[in-house]
C-alpha cells in the first residue's frame, strides 16, 4: 500500500503488490495446492446443480421448446464476465473474487460493499442448497426404497417441522472436510462431479435412443419475449463459475490455470445443459416438465415411460447439490479470510491451521451459523438476495478490468480480455438488464443489508483497517512461485 501523508479515505485503494506480498505471511497464507483439473472441477461443481435439475422445467413453462436457445442465451450473459473474472483472478492471485478485485481498482468503500454483499449472497446459498439437498435426499429415498425421513425432522418450523436434520447433516459434513484440507475437498468434489456428469450422460443416452421431433412444435410460442424471460431465470443455473476465483491464493499456476479453469468450466456445463435440454424436449413436452419438481425424471417417467429411472436422476440430484454447498461454502470462507486479512473483520479469525493450511476457526464458525439458518430458517424468496448480489459482484468486476487497464497498464496479466473495453461493457450491460428483471421487494432487501453493512463498516472496518493501522510504502512487485519455473506464465 502506497505511503500517504494523512489517513487514507474511504476511497483508498490497495495495492495489488501488497495484496500478492501479503499472501506470504507467516501464520495467513494459504497452501498452494490446487491444480488445474481440481479447479475446472470446482467450477462445474458449483453450476451444476438445482439448475440443470429443477431450473429447466421452469424455463421450458416459459419459452417451449426454445428453453434450448435461453440456455445459449444465458451462457453468453455469463461469458463475458467469465473472461472479466479470468484477466483478474490470473492477474491478482489473492483470495477475495471480486472483493479483492474491487479493492485494488475502485477502492475500499466499494469492495467492503461487494464483500458484505458476498457473504450474504454465499451464507444465504449454501443455507438454501442445504435445504433443497435434504428435499432431494427425502425424494431419493422415496423413489429408491418407498420411504421418506418424518416431516418433524426434515423441515423447518414453519413448515410443520421442528428443525430440518438433512439440511444441518451436509453443512456440517461439509464444514468438517473444508477444514481438514482444501486437498481433500478437491478430491472430494471432483468425484462427485464425475458421478453427476455420468447421471447427465445416461440421462442423454436414455433421452436420445426414445427421441422424437414431435414436441418441438411450436418452437417458440412465446417468441423472443419468451426466450429472455427464461433465460432470465436460467441465468441463475450458471452461477457458480465465479467461485474458481476464489481459489486463486491456493491455485499451483495461478496464471495459466485459473483462466483455464473459469472458461472451461462454464464451457463444459454450456454444453451439458444444450445436450439436455435437447434430449428432454425430444421425449417430454414442456407441460410435462414445467410442473414438476423434478423435470428431467418426470421426462423420463411421463415422456419415454421409463420409471425405474426416477431413482438414478434423484441420486444424481443429491450427489450434484452436494458439491454445489462445497464449493459455494468453500468460496463464502475464502472472501471472509480476506476481509479478515485485510482488517475489515476480526483479523484474529484470518489465522491459518498450520495442520491443515486452512482458516479452520473461521470455518468453524460461519459452518454453525449456516447450519442453524438452514435447520430452522425457510428461506423463500431470500433466496432471490444471491441473484441480485452475484449479478452486482459482475458489474463491478467487469469495471475493474477496465479500470486496472488504464491505471496500472504494466501490470503482468497472464491472461487478457479480448477487445476491452467493448466485451466488459457488454459484460455490465448484460447484468444489469438482468436486474432490472428482479422484483422490488429484493431490490429492498438488498438495500436493508447494505445499510446494516455499511454502519459495521463506520463503526469497526474503517478503524480496523490495514490501510489505516499499518501505513507502509508499496513493496517490490511480489513474484509468483511460479515464474521462476517460467517466465512467460506472468508476462502480458
Amino acid at each position: 500500500m502506497a505511503t500517504t501523508s494523512g489517513k487514507p479515505g474511504i476511497f483508498a485503494i490497495r495495492d495489488v503488490r501488497s495484496l500478492i506480498s501479503e499472501t506470504a505471511e507467516e501464520g495467513q497464507g494459504l497452501k498452494k495446492s490446487v491444480g488445474v483439473v481440481q479447479l475446472t472441477a470446482m467450477g462445474v461443481g458449483a453450476i451444476i446443480g438445482t439448475g440443470i435439475f429443477v431450473v429447466i422445467g421452469k424455463g421450458a413453462g416459459i419459452a417451449g421448446p426454445a428453453v434450448i436457445l435461453s440456455f445459449v442465451l444465458a451462457a453468453v450473459a455469463c461469458a463475458f464476465s467469465a473472461l472479466s473474472y479470468a484477466e483478474l483472478a490470473s492477474s491478482i492471485p489473492v483470495s477475495g473474487s471480486a472483493y479483492t478485485y474491487t479493492y485494488a481498482t475502485l477502492g475500499e468503500i466499494v469492495a467492503w460493499i461487494i464483500g458484505w454483499d458476498l457473504i450474504l449472497e454465499y451464507g444465504v446459498s449454501v443455507a438454501g442448497i442445504a435445504v433443497g439437498w435434504g428435499g432431494n435426499l427425502n425424494a431419493f429415498l422415496d423413489a429408491a426404497f418407498g420411504y421418506q425421513l418424518p416431516d418433524a425432522i426434515a423441515k423447518s418450523p414453519s413448515e410443520g417441522g421442528v428443525f430440518n436434520l438433512p439440511a444441518v447433516f451436509i453443512v456440517l459434513a461439509i464444514t468438517l472436510l473444508l477444514v481438514r484440507g482444501v486437498t481433500e475437498s478437491a478430491r472430494a468434489n471432483l468425484v462427485m462431479v464425475v458421478i453427476k456428469l455420468a447421471v447427465l450422460i445416461f440421462f442423454l443416452v436414455v433421452a436420445f435412443a426414445n427421441f422424437g421431433t414431435g414436441n418441438f412444435k411450436p418452437f417458440a410460442p412465446d417468441g423472443v419475449d419468451g426466450v429472455t424471460a427464461a433465460a432470465a431465470i436460467i441465468f441463475f443455473a450458471y452461477i457458480g463459475f465465479d467461485a474458481v476465483s476464489t481459489g486463486s491464493e491456493e491455485a499451483k499456476k495461478p496464471g495459466r490455470d485459473l483462466p483455464i479453469a473459469i472458461l472451461a468450466s462454464l464451457g463444459i456445463c454450456t454444453l451439458f445443459y444444450v445436450l439436455t435440454a435437447v434430449g428432454a424436449i425430444g421425449i417430454a413436452t414442456p407441460d410435462q416438465m414445467k410442473g414438476s419438481d423434478a423435470p428431467l425424471a418426470a421426462a423420463l417417467d411421463q415422456g419415454a415411460g421409463i420409471s425405474w429411472a426416477a431413482g438414478i436422476l434423484a441420486l444424481g440430484a443429491v450427489v450434484a447439490i452436494t458439491s454445489v454447498v462445497l464449493v459455494i461454502f468453500y468460496g463464502q470462507t475464502r472472501i471472509f479470510f480476506a476481509m479478515c486479512r485485510d482488517g475489515l473483520m476480526p483479523r484474529r479469525l484470518a489465522t491459518v491451521n498450520q495442520r491443515y493450511g486452512t482458516p479452520a476457526r473461521l470455518t468453524i464458525g460461519l459452518g454453525v451459523l449456516i447450519a442453524i439458518l438452514a435447520a430452522l430458517v425457510p428461506l423463500g424468496t431470500i433466496v432471490e438476495l444471491v441473484n441480485i448480489g452475484t449479478l452486482f459482484a459482475f458489474v463491478l468486476v467487469n469495471i475493474g478490468v477496465i479500470i486496472l487497464r488504464r491505471t496500472r497498464p504494466e501490470m503482468p496479466r497472464p491472461y487478457r480480455v479480448p477487445w476491452s473495453p467493448v466485451l466488459p461493457i457488454i459484460g455490465v450491460l448484460f447484468a444489469l438488464y438482468l436486474m432490472s428483471d428482479l422484483p422490488w421487494e429484493t431490490w429492498m432487501r438488498f438495500g436493508v443489508w447494505l445499510v446494516l453493512g455499511i454502519v459495521i463498516y463506520v463503526l469497526y472496518g474503517y478503524r480496523n483497517s490495514r490501510l489505516r493501522t499499518e501505513p507502509q510504502s508499496t513493496p517490490a512487485w511480489a513474484k509468483d512461485p511460479d515464474s521462476d519455473k517460467d517466465p512467460e506464465e506472468n508476462q502480458p
